[in-house]
């Protein structure tokens, strides 16, 4: 930069003296005066310049600034080529960084493409991990059906053989009736033993059926526990819902209250929803209307006779201090 500036000086300055020995007017050669002096010292001669010398010296000048102009007019290609030079070199210094942008964004976009393919591929692998785990579950279930049923043939299998052992005793005891008293005395006392022997089965029966039924209801007043703690959360995930997105107008009090009934379908999503206790404000009530239709989906339970009990149909009430 100091070289160049230092060039353009220079060459401003070249410029400047050509002009003004160019703007120079030829004076006429002095004109020659013939006097004489009365002195006693001997008189010199006046100087007289020559023409051909006044000529010579312009054609020197003349040449002189032809030079100066030459030499300017190659400085200024020099400073020219070095300023298209410096132009070139730039071009190809942002090519270059353009050039190392665009592979920067390429590399980027590799890595992110290939965070994408990392995480589809785990994703795929805890998916098949998932129906694997499902597959065996299944499996087992399919298992332990299999031996209840195995159970099962097994018990029949033994009544069947019982019933026949018991077909078999009364054909021997129809064979041995007419046998002496004694052995029928036998047999009567036999049969009382299998008689208190089926009271005891029919007591120990009765006595399984009343534990089997006290379990039934303990786990029918548990399985209720559960249902109605899993409403009443949902229930407040519903009222927070519903109170986010509810904006009552200005002209709402803390005496207003309006109750609506909501009705939903298994999916979360809204049914209908009815006005069933005005506030008595129009306003009021179409602003508590407008946040229930807001919602696209409600939080619902999965287990489908909690959401039949509690959420297949409910009312809530809108209050400025509360939502109940």
């Amino acid at each position: 930069m100091v070289f160049s500036v230092t060039l353009h000086v220079l060459i401003l300055g070249i410029a400047v003296a050509g002009w003004s020995w160019t703007s120079q007017e030829h004076e006429p050669p002095p004109r020659s005066i013939a006097a004489r002096l009365i002195t006693q010292q001997k008189p010199e001669p006046s100087p007289v310049v020559d023409p051909v010398d006044q000529q010579k010296l312009d054609e020197e000048r003349k040449a002189e600034e032809q030079r100066q102009q030459k030499e300017a007019e190659r400085l200024r290609q020099e400073e020219e080529a070095r300023r298209i030079a410096e132009q070139k070199r730039e071009e190809e210094q942002k090519k270059l960084q353009q050039q190392k942008e665009r592979q920067q964004a390429e590399a980027k976009e590799r890595q992110a493409r290939k965070a994408r393919e990392e995480e589809a591929a785990r994703k795929k692998a805890e998916a098949q991990a998932r129906e694997r785990e499902r597959q065996k579950a299944e499996e087992e279930k399919r298992r332990q059906e299999e031996a209840r049923k195995k159970a099962e043939a097994e018990k029949r299998r033994q009544e069947e053989l019982r019933k026949q052992e018991e077909a078999e005793r009364k054909r021997q005891e129809e064979l041995a009736r007419q046998e002496a008293e004694r052995k029928r005395l036998e047999a009567e006392r036999k049969l009382r033993e299998q008689q208190l022997e089926a009271q005891a089965e029919a007591a120990r029966t009765a006595l399984e059926e009343q534990a089997r039924r006290r379990q039934e209801a303990a786990a029918a007043k548990a399985r209720e526990a559960r249902m109605l703690s899993e409403s009443e959360k949902y229930q407040a995930l519903i009222r927070e819902r519903l109170s986010q997105a509810w904006y009552p107008p200005s002209s709402a009090t803390e005496d207003m209250t309006a109750r609506l009934q909501i009705t939903l379908l298994p999916t979360g999503e809204l049914a209908g929803v009815k006005l069933v206790g005005s506030s008595g404000n129009t306003a009021f009530d179409n602003s508590a209307l407008s946040a229930v239709r807001s919602l696209s989906r409600y939080p619902i339970p999965e287990d489908r006779d909690t959401f039949e009990r509690y959420f297949r149909q409910f009312t809530i009430e809108f209050n400025p201090r509360r939502l109940r």
